[in-house]
Parts: C-alpha cells; structure tokens; sequence
C-alpha cells in the first residue's frame, strides 16, 4: 500500500501516544477507532478524516488543530481565527459531517468574497452548493 504522505501526522501521534503512555489499543479503545485502523494512520498509510482526528486528539489529550493541520485538513500559513473557526465547526458534535462541510464551503466562500484565502479574487463557487441548505431564505426589509 503506498504512502498517502500523512507520516508527519502518524510519527507524531504515536510520539504523542507514546508520551501519553498508551498502547495502540488502548488509544483504539479511547478514540472509538480500530486497533488496525490506527496502526495504519501511525504507518502513514491512511488519512483519517476530522472526526477520527477530533477523536484521537481528545483521547490524547492534544489539540485537534494541531492534528488538523499535520494532517493537512488545515493550512499552517492561515490565520490563528481562520483555524479556530474551521476547528469550531469541525469539532461540533452536533453536526453531522455533511452539514459540517456546507459550513466550511459557505465560510470560505464569504472569506475568499472578503479578500482572504488562497482564491481571493475568485467567486466562491460552494455558495451555489449551499441553496439547498434548509432554513430561511434571504431576508427582505421594508423600505
């Protein structure tokens, strides 16, 4: 199987396992993930997704952003409120996983609007995605 190159993330978690003084099943156990399963994000050859990271983080007791960013969900370069706000949204449990990504589509797209983020000059395309978000729609006002 070849490398999906997340070694960063994998030598850092099982340094951190490791500090923790956990075996790979008790972290398994703690994270609500597969023995195997963690063994092969620690070799580098799975990339886990930000619930998995959310989960390892809290069983290690480490921040998620930190993994987040190892793991290449978050960008080291942006700025500490962009990266606090992605791992908000990433990190809430009562979001499912797609309504987490329409977020962070919507917020991207008003960050790129704005003059942030690695498009800036480019209309955000995700908000088109987002119409079929349920809610109200846009506001009018008398006038």
């Amino acid at each position: 199987m070849a490398s999906l190159n997340v070694g960063n993330l994998g030598e850092y978690l099982r340094e951190q396992r490791r500090n923790a003084q956990l075996s790979l099943r008790q972290l398994a156990d703690a994270a609500g993930v597969s023995n195997p399963y963690l063994s092969q994000i620690e070799r580098g050859l799975r990339k886990p997704s930000a619930e998995v990271l959310q989960q390892v983080a809290k069983a290690l007791r480490i921040s998620a952003e930190t993994l987040y960013v190892r793991a290449g969900i978050l960008d080291a370069e942006r700025d500490r409120d962009d990266v606090e706000t992605r791992a908000v949204i990433l990190a809430d449990p009562s979001l499912n996983e797609g309504q987490k990504q329409v977020l962070l589509q919507v917020y991207e797209s008003f960050r790129k609007e704005n003059g942030f983020g690695p498009d800036a000059e480019a209309n955000a395309d995700a908000v088109d995605g987002a119409a079929s978000i349920p809610g109200p729609g846009p506001q009018q006002t008398a006038g």
